[in-house]
């Protein structure tokens, strides 16, 4: 069994081993959870929900790829785009 100590601040270090098993990384949030069970206490820790980001990128392939991001590329891209052109 691995044991933990809180310092003065309620903060504790899981060990290197804990964080792999449960797919923790710094800054990553943890829920924890209270329940009875067998007439006593018990805390459960879970890993952050796993959050798919298909999305991102996505519209990559049907955008023109663009270097110029000065505002003036940007404004000439808007007044494109209000008279209908490519």
């Amino acid at each position: 069994m691995t044991t933990l100590t809180l310092t003065a601040k309620r903060q504790a270090t899981f060990p290197k081993e804990t964080c792999e098993a449960l797919g923790l990384k710094p800054g990553d949030v943890i829920e924890l959870e209270s329940r009875n069970e067998g007439g006593g206490r018990v805390w459960v820790l879970r890993p952050p929900p796993t959050r798919t980001r298909d999305w991102i990128g996505c519209l990559g392939s049907r955008a023109k790829k663009v270097t110029d991001h000065s505002l003036l590329a940007v404004r000439e891209s808007i007044a494109v785009g209000r008279k209908g052109g490519a």
